[in-house]
């Protein structure tokens, strides 16, 4: 298999999913800085131009993060990185699509690509306030609702804690938040798991 990440992005969370499963993989690094995401030759990959994109043995691919995610997990029943129990497998789903679809775009990606969402020039400081506002909200519900001793979901480590990991990423490092205490615990545990290392070494070359 073959995962298209770029350094910093939330592809960092589907990186530590693969590190997790131990099984061999290419990662190639196509940069959402420079543009390369909308590059024709990545677009022939993914023509939406997200990170990250998932090319899978058979030869066809898988976009978007909670997708991957759980076709990972689910493809990897020995791994133990979703709950084997319906309710469990739904409530880890609910984690990813709120951390990916909601917590992402309106609290980090208001702050980081202002332009996007702004009227005009003048208009980005306002939209930088709102998203910065919205992740710390977002942050507070998430450490309200934490339930597992560190991990989102009471059965363990799963998927949506590297889902997790990335937001934190974000907010603790480029957005100049502090995470509330729970959350800080999940960073430092995470970062404490060896596919996550490794992950981050990946990220840093």
């Amino acid at each position: 298999m073959k995962l298209f990440y770029s350094p910093g992005a939330c592809s960092i969370g589907i990186n530590v999913i693969m590190e997790e499963l131990g099984t061999p993989f290419e990662a190639q690094h196509v940069s959402t800085r420079d543009g390369s995401n909308r590059k024709p030759e990545y677009l022939a990959i993914n023509p939406k131009g997200k990170i990250p994109a998932l090319l899978r043995d058979d030869g066809t691919v898988l976009t978007e993060f909670p997708v991957i995610a759980w076709w990972l997990a689910k493809s990897n029943p020995a791994a133990g990185l979703i709950p084997a129990d319906l309710d469990g497998e739904t409530r880890c789903l609910e984690w990813m699509d709120y951390l990916c679809g909601t917590v992402h775009p309106q609290g980090f990606t208001r702050q980081f690509r202002a332009a996007n969402f702004a009227s005009d020039t003048a208009d980005e400081a306002r939209v930088i306030a709102q998203g910065k506002a919205l992740a710390e909200g977002y942050l507070a519900l998430i450490e309200s609702k934490l339930a597992g001793d560190p991990w989102l979901l009471t059965s363990g480590y799963s998927v949506a804690d590297a889902a997790l990991f990335f937001i934190e990423n974000w907010a603790s490092g480029r957005a100049g938040m502090t995470l509330p205490r729970k959350l800080a615990a999940h960073k430092e545990a995470m970062l404490a798991r060896p596919a996550v290392q490794r992950t981050m070494a990946r990220e840093a070359a």
